[in-house]
């Protein structure tokens, strides 16, 4: 999958928006499999004809809503980056660990892989995401790190970090994020080496 292989929620109609922006809060609050479509029109005020019109089952919703949960995301994260200073891997960190009001429960793509079948379309945008997040960290990691340094490794040890800690989040809140942030910037100074790098 790639960026323009994501459904395109730009046209939506306002029932259509409304629908999306209430599964999406449902979805993430409660889980997915929690959740009926029944309960999204009654909460939305919208018509479950109007769900099945614009996204075809509660399954184009899913996927709609990991879309666009990945779009605002990543919008997160390129402002957070663009302003600031190197080790810019760093602002990826503190993307996470900042409270935007609805990652209390931790990575919604996870928590949702956790819950899809094998087979279910959600999983594309899933891996998309990681994907992104790790290459971004690759991206970073070329730019800002000298280049006699394996930047494949400390990319793959970073993203570890930082999923491995937001994954966390509901148990332990940020103090793993912060922890995680520690070890990064020791990482990027130099001062330690990714496992097996030695």
């Amino acid at each position: 999958m790639s960026a323009t292989d994501l459904p395109d929620l730009t046209d939506l109609t306002p029932g259509a928006r409304r629908i999306l922006d209430v599964g999406s809060v449902l979805f993430y609050e409660k889980g997915i499999h929690a959740v009926g479509v029944d309960t999204i029109a009654s909460e939305s005020g919208v018509t479950k004809p109007i769900l099945y019109t614009n996204f075809g089952s509660k399954d184009g919703l899913v996927v709609a809503y990991l879309a666009n949960r990945h779009r605002w995301w990543w919008r997160l994260l390129e402002e957070e980056v663009a302003r600031a200073p190197s080790p810019r891997a760093l602002a990826v960190f503190d993307v996470y660990a900042a409270d935007h009001g609805n990652s209390h429960r931790g990575c919604a793509f996870l928590n949702a892989a956790a819950e899809l079948p094998a087979d279910h379309p959600g999983h594309g945008v899933i891996r998309y995401h990681k994907h992104a997040v790790y290459a971004l960290l690759d991206e970073l990691v070329r730019e800002d790190v000298p280049a006699d340094v394996d930047h494949e490794a400390l990319a793959n040890h970073l993203f570890l970090l930082v999923e491995g800690a937001f994954a966390h989040r509901p148990v332990y809140g940020t103090d793993l994020l912060a922890q995680a942030r520690g070890m990064a910037a020791e990482l990027l100074a130099g001062r330690s080496a990714p496992p097996g790098t030695r």
